[in-house]
């Protein structure tokens, strides 16, 4: 008879416990998804904010000064360019070579809250030495070394420093004002918009 007593219970206290059980995965799961979405909100806002300060401009300049480069350094190459311009056209060769060279990561400013929270979330040894990058990263730099390799291996073009360091901000800097030195004293004005 003790058998049958778990089913002669009372059927609301059934329902009140099915209500509280269903009551809290809702809740719970209401919970999962806001902090999801303000995760994904937050991410979006900042990858919004740092294309449109950091990357999108230098982007654009990075471009402008290639195309600029390309497009002189093809004009110096047309039919009838005389030897006095050997000079000229070895000049436009380096700076479109040099800028060829250039990625966005070389001159971009570190994200120092990305980094920061890297150390946050990351294991750091004890001895304050950064853990071992993810295999994403040891391949880009892997590529990026090759990459630099058959640069350094391309006759005929010079580097800014030494050919084993990667170029900065104030390089590109430099490439531009050596860009448009060339174009001024070729009679060329160029307008930045």
């Amino acid at each position: 008879m003790e058998d049958d007593d778990i089913w002669h219970d009372d059927p609301r206290s059934l329902q009140d416990s099915e209500w509280a059980k269903l009551s809290s995965d809702f809740s719970n799961a209401g919970y999962r998804e806001g902090i999801t979405a303000g995760k994904e909100s937050a991410l979006q806002q900042g990858f919004d904010e740092g294309f449109a300060e950091v990357g999108a401009p230098l982007g654009r300049e990075l471009g402008i000064l290639r195309g600029i480069s390309a497009a002189l350094l093809s004009f110096l190459t047309l039919p009838g360019t005389s030897a006095s311009k050997q000079e000229i056209l070895d000049e436009a060769r380096d700076i479109a070579s040099q800028l060829g060279r250039v990625r966005f990561s070389d001159i971009a400013p570190p994200d120092l809250e990305a980094e920061r929270h890297a150390h946050e979330h990351l294991d750091v040894d004890d001895d304050g030495v950064d853990p071992e990058p993810s295999e994403d990263m040891r391949e880009r730099r892997q590529m990026e070394k090759l990459e630099d390799m058959i640069t350094q291996m391309n006759a005929g073009t010079s580097m800014i420093g030494d050919a084993r360091t990667r170029p900065s901000a104030s390089d590109v800097r430099h490439l531009k004002g050596r860009l448009m030195a060339l174009c001024n004293g070729l009679g060329m004005t160029l307008q930045w918009s």
